[in-house]
């Protein structure tokens, strides 16, 4: 619909164009169609000024520092007399950053020590897949929530332990040889070491 209206507007427009043509090339009067406007002989619009133009710069935003004069001069330290240019801005070094996230899933994968306000027990963090996520076990493990951990994942340097049917037991954050966290339920702190 659109490609046929285009090309309908081009043929319409080059029509008109072609038919507002006069041909003198055989030297006799202009040809016309029969349909075309009449002819009006008006005298020609000549364009009056309405006063001097003036150029100047605006002025400054009120608050914003000055810019300095786009038409003046660069500044050139070789040419004498001239200010020297400014020194370059100092580079500070950053911070020293936090110990870094682990980098990979391998990495965590493993047998942990897993302490919580109720005691201590084993997570064992396996690399064999379980549908999206990778399969885990606990042992000995006295709090509930950790005790049905069957599934973990690692995304955006987090360690995420589930429970069956997929609640998330617990999300840690840490190295690879040491994770801290909450338990999800209870916000319970809860600590994983080798």
């Amino acid at each position: 619909m659109k490609a046929s209206l285009c090309l309908a507007t081009a043929v319409m427009c080059s029509a008109l164009a072609l038919g507002a043509c006069s041909s003198t090339r055989l030297g006799g009067p202009p040809v016309r169609s029969a349909n075309a406007a009449p002819l009006i002989n008006a005298a020609p619009v000549e364009a009056v000024p309405s006063g001097p133009v003036e150029a100047a710069p605006l002025p400054p935003i009120e608050g914003a520092p000055l810019a300095a004069d786009p038409m003046a001069p660069p500044a050139n330290p070789d040419i004498a007399g001239l200010p020297p240019a400014p020194p370059p801005p100092t580079v500070m070094a950053p911070a020293p950053a936090a110990a870094p996230a682990p980098t990979s899933r391998t990495v965590m994968v493993g047998n942990w020590s897993a302490q919580t306000s109720g005691g201590s027990c084993r997570i064992q963090l396996s690399s064999s897949p379980s549908l999206d996520l990778y399969r885990a076990s606990a042992s000995g493990c006295s709090n509930q929530d950790l005790s049905k951990v069957n599934a973990w994942d690692y995304r955006d340097g987090e360690v995420y332990l589930y429970q069956t049917g997929g609640a998330v037991a617990a999300r840690l954050r840490g190295s690879s040889a040491s994770l801290s966290g909450v338990l999800a339920k209870s916000g319970a702190p809860l600590s994983l070491s080798r």
